[in-house]
């Protein structure tokens, strides 16, 4: 029981005002002293309300005033903004690192943000793809569970999984656990990954938060401190899709029409080394694996490996061991 009234009253009018008003939506004193009384039970009158809607714009509630025989009011400054509401959902709505089900909470959690018209207006915009959406719906207890070990400076224990070719889940290495010191959260590739130093295998590594099979014991044990010189920002940058392999130096020749494409792959850092007739010259430091070469190979003869030789022979291999596998292919009838 509400021992005083005149607190829930003015708290239920400051949210009347901000979910059901905008511009294009306003509500006299009459129309608030109405639905407090027949929805909410709350005795008031016209004149009290004024009263609770000037203070609440002294407190710092940005509530317009459009003058007529009845006032009417609306909110006019929000937290968001509709176009910065709109980039957020569209960001929960695509991501492929949160369930269905959780992009729907969290959906409906922001708009509760937007105004009285813009909520119909946001939700007609939703275009999503379920079927590309994680299954484990444990995410935001690991997601926290990691965020908290990183915090604390401390281990955590977890099991790993990954799909077989008739799309069960297989824990990997037989369900032994990964013993892993979490340094920082990253999304990267359209999933969410933790990066640290993972004693299994005796070095730096990544994983899919999504793909951890249940939330991750915290040990008591403090956390592998990063590798000196060690920095999540640039170690991001060097990986194609957090494959943990070796980091090399890289240069490409790629066509001059292809800047747009290594900016968007590298950032707009990226180090041009020489400029030709029709082609540039770029250095990148990168993780060299068959997803490097499989990025390289969508280009065509538009990218080639310049350096060092031994990426360029071991991609010129995997291509023609390509076209070989093809070509016996096409000789079998299809199969091998």
């Amino acid at each position: 029981m509400v021992k005083d009234p005149g607190k829930l009253r003015l708290w239920r009018i400051a949210e009347l005002l901000y979910k059901q008003t905008d511009e294009m939506h306003m509500l006299s004193a009459v129309q608030i002293d109405r639905i407090l009384s027949e929805q909410y039970g709350l005795a008031s009158n016209p004149r009290t309300i004024q009263e609770d809607i000037r203070f609440l714009r002294e407190s710092g509630m940005g509530i317009e005033t459009v003058r007529s025989t009845q006032n009417r009011y609306y909110v006019s400054h929000r937290l968001f903004e509709l176009p910065e509401l709109q980039l957020l959902i569209d960001a929960v709505e695509s991501s492929r690192f949160v369930t269905e089900k959780k992009s729907k909470v969290l959906t409906d959690k922001l708009l509760t943000l937007a105004g009285a018209g813009e909520e119909e207006q946001l939700r007609h915009h939703f275009v999503t793809d379920p079927d590309r959406k994680p299954e484990n719906e444990q995410i935001y207890y690991i997601a926290d569970t990691v965020s908290r070990a990183i915090s604390q400076h401390r281990k955590i224990r977890f099991q790993y999984y990954q799909y077989d070719a008739y799309k069960n889940k297989v824990l990997k290495r037989d369900g032994e656990p990964y013993v892993f010191s979490p340094y920082a959260l990253v999304w990267n590739g359209d999933f969410y990954y933790m990066i640290g130093w993972c004693d299994t295998h005796g070095g730096i590594g990544s994983y899919r938060i999504e793909r951890i099979y249940t939330t991750p014991e915290i040990l008591e044990e403090d956390a592998v401190p990063p590798p000196e010189g060690f920095d999540a920002t640039e170690y991001v940058g060097s990986m194609f899709r957090m494959y943990n392999t070796g980091r090399e130096t890289v240069t490409l020749a790629c066509d001059n029409d292809l800047m747009d494409a290594m900016i968007d792959r590298f950032g707009t850092d990226v180090k041009v080394v020489e400029n030709r007739e029709t082609e540039f010259v770029i250095e990148v430091e990168i993780a060299v694996n068959h997803v490097f070469y499989s990025w390289v190979f969508g280009f065509g003869e538009r990218v080639r490996i310049l350096s060092p030789l031994f990426v360029a022979e071991r991609y010129r291999r995997m291509v023609e061991e390509t076209a070989d596998r093809l070509k016996r292919n096409e000789e079998n009838g299809g199969g091998e």
